[in-house]
């Protein structure tokens, strides 16, 4: 089934977060209810194919998150207003439900579990935690960096800068997606919300042991995923995870690397669905 055809499979919607912003969402599928929440320089139409797949089996929401695709922006930026917007899906989808977030947008399903939020289970992919000294981290500046090449309208540098020093992509692998004018474009509109990413990665990047005090409020059962390709990094962060919460296990999938929501739609779905569907 092609892009287009899944999201005209989707019924389109809006809830209001507590501080006004409108939450543009997809809505396909039936049974258990799932948001999926989407990573740095992500939108809705990044997990359309993934979201086909689970909605097999489940409600499935797909939204943009504050800032993204059909979402409005709603001023002052905080966590706490993304962890709202996340509640307000919850309630539309009829008070609980599951989430699965990728990269930052596991981080933030986390933060939302951890603040009370109805969480029924939670399923991340491979959460961009730095838990190691030694570890490749961003600069302790990042948010600086950013915030003063988006001042001066250079998104396209921002977006580089991004994924060079905190993503760890090679230049030459940024320099072929620019290649790419669309793809391009579509990151490049994203650039603002860099800083929102950054901002819910807290202070958790900086090659130290998780805070337990931090993730103490996550109580439901959780899965960390990580890919058999992916640097080794990702694995040592989702192992510390299941170390400091009550219900936490880790599954590595072979073959697979930090792309695969978007790349290998195909290969994930199945493990989220046995993880959601018990």
């Amino acid at each position: 089934m092609s892009v287009d055809r899944e999201r005209k499979a989707a019924a389109e919607g809006r809830v209001v977060s507590a501080d006004g912003t409108e939450i543009a969402f997809e809505q396909s599928g039936r049974g258990p209810a799932v948001v999926l929440v989407a990573s740095a320089l992500a939108d809705r139409s990044d997990t359309t194919r993934l979201a086909a797949l689970l909605a097999q089996h489940f409600t499935v929401i797909n939204y943009d998150r504050r800032g993204r695709g059909a979402s409005s922006d709603g001023g002052a930026y905080s966590p706490d207003r993304e962890i709202e917007d996340i509640a307000a899906l919850i309630a539309h989808a009829g008070g609980s439900a599951s989430l699965f977030g990728s990269s930052s947008g596991a981080v933030l399903a986390l933060r939302a579990a951890a603040a009370g939020v109805n969480v029924h289970r939670l399923a991340l992919y491979e959460p961009p935690f730095v838990v190691a000294e030694g570890d490749e981290a961003p600069p302790l500046d990042l948010a600086r960096q950013i915030a003063v090449l988006l001042d001066a309208g250079r998104r396209s540098e921002a977006v580089r800068y991004f994924m060079t020093k905190a993503q760890g992509m090679p230049g030459v692998a940024v320099f072929f997606m620019k290649l790419m004018p669309k793809t391009w474009a579509g990151l490049v509109e994203l650039a603002p919300t860099l800083l929102h990413d950054i901002a819910v990665m807290g202070d958790t990047q900086r090659g130290r042991p998780l805070d337990p005090e931090e993730w103490k409020g996550v109580a439901v059962r959780t899965r960390v995923l990580t890919g058999g390709k992916s640097p080794a990094a990702f694995r040592r962060a989702a192992v510390a995870l299941t170390e400091i919460l009550p219900q936490a296990d880790h599954r590595t999938l072979p073959g697979l690397n930090h792309g695969a929501v978007v790349m290998a739609p195909k290969k994930l779905a199945p493990q989220l669905t046995e993880f959601l569907a018990r």
